[in-house]
């Protein structure tokens, strides 16, 4: 399969949450994992140590580290995401997720050419979150 996936955090809450996003993109085959807001330090969440295996980058802004001709899809509950069951995902696509307790709000939505959310009855963890989107990706 041609393309690829990259993960953006833009400035998690929780650490744990961080590695555990870590594994996912370690499980999922992702390109790389960019996180803004922190430093990233090895978590115990991190079972696979990612780092070794993928760049994990820590930015000042999520943007700095996009791929070239990547698109960007900003994974959120905002209204007019699409459902990620609907989703026809881009060959080359850089995920972008927000704060376990927020939106992304309109600094990272305006910038993305897509949007989309998970289906659910209640908001979902971030990694969680991660995982289904990967698996989506990847399922399809």
């Amino acid at each position: 399969m041609r393309g690829y996936a990259a993960i953006a955090l833009d400035h998690p809450k929780f650490d744990g949450n961080v590695g555990g996003v870590i594994r996912a993109a370690t499980v999922y085959g992702a390109a790389l994992v960019a996180v803004s807001g922190r430093r990233y330090k090895r978590e115990a969440t991190d079972t696979m140590a990612g780092h070794r295996h993928f760049p994990v980058l820590t930015v000042d802004d999520v943007f700095d580290a996009i791929p070239f001709d990547c698109v960007p899809v900003a994974v959120d509950l905002v209204d007019d995401a699409k459902p990620l069951p609907d989703y026809t995902h881009p060959e080359r696509a850089f995920y972008v997720f927000g704060a376990e307790d927020a939106t992304l709000g309109e600094r990272i939505l305006s910038r993305c050419r897509d949007r989309v959310m998970v289906p659910t009855v209640r908001c979902m963890n971030l990694a969680a979150t991660v995982n289904v989107v990967l698996y989506d990706r990847m399922s399809k």
